[in-house]
């Protein structure tokens, strides 16, 4: 299935793959620190979806902050090498289960995000007592603490492993992460039951009512669009800050299908897609993965005008003020009569 030209493309990038993850996390960290910043000024962190957007900045941060070590010691000081040093596996099999569960946080909080926006529109007089701050901080919570316990049980998958080296100076001890002996019992069943729980349970069931929610959303941006014109000042906010919303929930749909495809056909089909396809996409679903958290700062730029007010207020004030257009003569006259 991933043979020829294909394979050929997947191979050449794995060997940019380091700088290019590199480059990705250094600007999506500073992206996500000045959406933390925006997000959290006085008036719009009263607002409860900006406290789920503030907590998802947070997330994509140390979800590339972790693999920053990672992808500079794996791709770029040591490429193509599988055995390391005791210290570099130990922190490969931290990565393991840490990006896991870091990432499934992220999926958590863009569920709860589509469920927040969702319950605002259908049921706006309830929204009033359901989407409240204490409930919200209570999503965030729950979304930070859920994962750790749902990713728990794949720590039992992997292990280090030795493998001794032949040199000249004697045998030497390296190490690598590989499957643990529970993992190879009963014809790999905890190994397979955990691609299923990662495949499976924390990614295509998330995306499918994720999909449902967001032709949901969508369905309610086209009605609104024909009716604009009808629409009051407080509409059309809520008009603009759903088109965000959606945005951002496609976006990150579109990088979690194709992971959740892959991992289910690597159950389905077993070791030898495992071997011949999955792991030749693991860097590309790692950058789509990274992407997807570094660029909402350019969607909020982009769909959302109070953030760019409230970053202009912040950063740029001289020039929010040089754009201010002075006041008429007529009025400056008036005034001062």
């Amino acid at each position: 299935e991933c043979g020829g030209a294909l394979r050929e493309a997947l191979l050449v990038y794995r060997r940019a793959h380091g700088y290019c993850a590199l480059l990705v996390c250094a600007l999506g960290t500073a992206a996500n620190a000045l959406n933390v910043a925006v997000l959290t000024r006085r008036e719009l962190a009263a607002a409860p979806i900006n406290r789920l957007l503030t907590a998802l900045a947070v997330a994509d941060m140390l979800l590339m902050l972790e693999y920053v070590p990672v992808a500079a010691y794996l791709y770029v000081v040591l490429p193509e090498q599988r055995d390391y040093p005791y210290g570099w596996a130990a922190m490969l099999l931290v990565h393991a289960h840490l990006s896991l569960m870091l990432h499934s946080v992220n999926v958590c909080l863009t569920l709860t995000l589509a469920v927040w926006r969702y319950i605002s529109i259908r049921y706006p007089e309830q929204a009033r007592k359901l989407c409240t701050l204490q409930r919200c901080h209570v999503a965030i919570a729950l979304c930070y603490t859920v994962p750790v316990l749902a990713c728990s049980p794949p720590i039992a998958v992997f292990e280090i492993r030795e493998t001794r080296v032949r040199q000249h100076s004697g045998n030497l001890t390296l190490y690598h992460v590989g499957l643990s002996d529970a993992a190879e019992k009963d014809d790999k069943l905890l190994y397979h039951a955990s691609f299923w729980l990662y495949s499976v349970v924390l990614r295509l069931i998330p995306c499918a009512a994720l999909s449902l929610l967001i032709a949901w959303l969508v369905r309610t941006l086209l009605r609104n669009g024909r009716q604009h014109a009808a629409l009051t000042g407080r509409s059309r906010r809520a008009h603009r800050t759903t088109r965000m919303l959606v945005a951002v929930l496609l976006l990150f749909l579109a990088t979690e299908v194709p992971s959740g495809v892959l991992g289910l056909l690597s159950v389905l089909l077993r070791p030898c897609f495992f071997l011949g396809c999955y792991k030749l996409f693991s860097e590309v679903m790692d950058m789509l993965a990274l992407t997807n958290g570094a660029v909402n700062f350019v969607l909020y730029c982009a769909m959302s005008r109070q953030f760019r007010t409230s970053f202009s207020q912040l950063f740029c004030p001289a020039l929010l003020l040089s754009k201010r257009k002075p006041p008429p003569a007529s009025l400056t006259q008036s005034t001062c009569v």
